[in-house]
């Protein structure tokens, strides 16, 4: 068995998938249940890209109850979609909670961090434009 070192743990090295392609598509409840059956939950997070491209990222997340994605900023946009479980981000001026099916859009840069208040589960999609000699998300 190949193995695979996250920084949160090891844990068993995934089948490949496609990440980048015309059309990709998800079982999303059956991915997130592997992600929970993997070691690395145990220690309270995994995660799993399901879509790269240059310009858009699309990320599954576990987070166990209690569990915190400690505060961060992105370059990008970004928005999350609150599957299942109950979020907590926390953000500079105000905390948010996000039930199931809620979705959160945060500009560039907006430092936050999120708290599992139960197990949870998450789309994070991050997406930016990147112009030559421009500035990102202007056209310029």
């Amino acid at each position: 068995m190949t193995t695979k070192d996250t920084g949160a743990g090891t844990r068993a090295a995934r089948e490949p998938h496609a990440i980048a392609g015309t059309a990709l598509s998800f079982d999303l409840a059956a991915e997130a249940e592997a992600l929970m059956q993997e070691p690395t939950w145990q220690a309270g997070h995994n995660a799993k890209t399901l879509v790269k491209h240059p310009d858009f990222r699309v990320v599954l997340i576990v987070l166990k109850a209690g569990a915190r994605m400690h505060e961060h900023s992105t370059d990008q946009c970004v928005t999350i979609h609150a599957l299942s479980g109950h979020l907590r981000v926390h953000l500079p001026a105000r905390t948010l909670e996000l039930a199931q099916g809620a979705l959160l859009a945060l500009g560039q840069t907006v430092v936050h961090d999120v708290e599992a208040l139960a197990d949870s589960v998450f789309v994070l999609s991050l997406g930016w434009s990147k112009v030559m000699g421009g500035t990102p998300g202007t056209g310029a």
